[in-house]
């Protein structure tokens, strides 16, 4: 980690959940760090999650679809890891047009301000393995046909392709990693609408039943937030990641009966109940999906290092003290002096 200390760099969704952890340890590494977030509430930005750190950075409470802003913030930075998006897959059919405006024409605005600004600056993007959509063949790797199945997957594609492109045309150096499910210490737990791991901690934080749909048995693979954040720390240090596409993945995957059952065992409360598959969401479920990350591992040397049972020890022990400031209402989250 010494790599980055005194590096300048600007992180876009610095206060939701896998950016305020990428801050916490910039922080400890000694970079000058630049969180930009919009604080948009359903999104996951919580000041809570950078209140560790809140006095050792800047916060600029912004919008990456500003482009006046982002021409200003990115001036002068070395490193830009690129996290601002609307992640929720549900939220992108009701509203397909901000889901572009964030994931589409916002990455587009982030690489004109690099092109006429700071070419220089080494970017990575978080997408998603939502893209591949239906598997054609597990575990799927970088080569798998695209084939998503909402508006988030095509926006995603999108402002993944832009990267690239610039890379390529431009020079930018940029790196895309394709996430799977990763769970952790601030995640977004106010709503389900973000994939099933953070509302399932929630229901079991909270001594509730989750409703688990049909037998339970289709198979997932996870990633705890600790090593998502050295994926992106490595690529972004590493010269060979420009203009690759890495998929994330966890070491084996693991049903989502077998999750619950272990969420239940790990916090000592909770339950879970096998109800039937409710018909509009039967249509879109994918299945067994898990990936493949030999290329990462074979490029940069990234492993997955943090057991299941080991990850979800360090979650449940975080909500343990501070579980309200996740449930709480919009408008409530704030800085501790």
């Amino acid at each position: 980690m010494q790599f980055y200390k005194g590096k300048k760099v600007m992180v876009t969704g610095g206060c939701g959940f896998i950016g305020s952890n990428l801050v916490i340890r910039l922080v400890e590494a000694g970079a000058d760090v630049t969180v930009v977030d919009s604080m948009i509430d359903e999104y996951g930005g919580n000041l809570h999650n950078i209140a560790p750190v809140k006095d050792d950075i800047r916060l600029n409470i912004s919008d990456v679809r500003d482009r006046v802003a982002m021409q200003y913030l990115i001036r002068g930075q070395e490193f830009i890891f690129n996290l601002a998006g609307q992640v929720s897959h549900i939220d992108s059919m009701h509203d397909p047009y901000t889901d572009l405006e964030i994931n589409a024409k916002a990455q587009l605005g982030v690489l004109e301000a690099c092109r006429y600004y700071n070419r220089d600056a080494r970017l990575v993007l978080t997408s998603t393995r939502q893209i591949y959509g239906k598997p054609h063949y597990m575990p799927v790797d970088e080569n798998h046909p695209l084939d998503p199945v909402d508006v988030n997957g095509i926006n995603c594609i999108a402002g993944e392709w832009y990267h690239l492109l610039y890379n390529k045309v431009y020079g930018i150096p940029a790196a895309v990693l394709r996430l799977t499910n990763t769970y952790g210490p601030r995640q977004l737990l106010k709503h389900n609408r973000q994939g099933f791991l953070g509302w399932f901690i929630r229901l079991v934080a909270e001594d509730k039943q989750i409703q688990l749909y049909g037998d339970g048995a289709q198979r997932r693979d996870m990633n705890y937030v600790d090593d998502v954040v050295d994926a992106i720390l490595t690529a972004g240090k590493d010269n060979r990641a420009a203009g690759q596409v890495y998929n994330l993945a966890g070491d084996e995957p693991i049903s989502l009966k077998e999750i619950c059952e272990k969420m239940i065992a790990t916090a000592g409360k909770g339950s879970f109940k096998l109800v039937p598959w409710p018909e509009e969401k039967k249509k879109i479920d994918i299945g067994d999906f898990y990936g493949d990350c030999s290329k990462i591992t074979n490029d940069l040397g990234w492993v997955p290092k943090v057991s299941i049972d080991e990850g979800l020890k360090k979650t449940f022990d975080y909500y343990e003290t501070c579980l309200n400031e996740y449930i709480k209402d919009s408008g409530e989250h704030t800085l501790k002096p």
